[in-house]
């Protein structure tokens, strides 16, 4: 009779392994959102130095573009103008038109180059928009999106190392 109660019914051991297994996994996740927090807040100091760093280092090896670290010197860069696009999409029985306009961020040497394959960037970024939807620009998020799409065909058509970002001047859909 005494096995009987020690070893408890096999319901009673099982719940009896899980309650620690469940309580660690809840104070790893409580901990894991907590230092989280600490992080992105500025609580702790090293995530800030940490993505300072990184950022630096990634600049340096030719890291991402589009990244800029708190020390860029925005005066080696020049603005190259994208002539403006006006793409119509039927909408149902209605014309509506998008007037889309950017320009190019590029390093002060590149510009000649790339103010010379201008036509391969309009080209690319007319496409582009012509197979896009009425629904797809309408989106909340729509904008950051396209941005991201444009700036990687442009940065494929004139290569990464030439465009450091693109800037949308004026995206109206009317």
């Amino acid at each position: 009779m005494a096995d009987a109660e020690e070893t408890g019914s096999p319901g009673a051991r099982r719940a009896r392994w899980r309650l620690p297994l469940v309580a660690g996994l809840a104070l790893a996740l409580a901990g894991g959102a907590g230092g989280f927090y600490a992080v992105r807040s500025g609580l702790l100091p090293a995530g800030m130095a940490q993505d300072a760093a990184g950022a630096g280092a990634a600049d340096e090896a030719g890291g991402a573009p589009g990244r800029a670290a708190a020390g860029v010197d925005f005066g080696a860069f020049v603005y190259v103008p994208v002539e403006p696009l006006v793409i119509s999409f039927a909408d149902g029985g209605r014309s509506r038109h998008l007037r889309f306009r950017a320009e190019l961020e590029v390093p002060g040497s590149e510009a000649p180059e790339v103010t010379r394959v201008m036509p391969r960037v309009v080209d690319v970024l007319n496409t582009y928009l012509r197979a896009l939807r009425v629904s797809d620009l309408e989106e909340s998020a729509a904008l950051l999106r396209l941005r991201a799409q444009m700036l990687r065909r442009v940065q494929a058509v004139v290569g990464a190392a030439r465009i450091n970002d693109l800037l949308v001047m004026e995206f109206v859909l009317n």
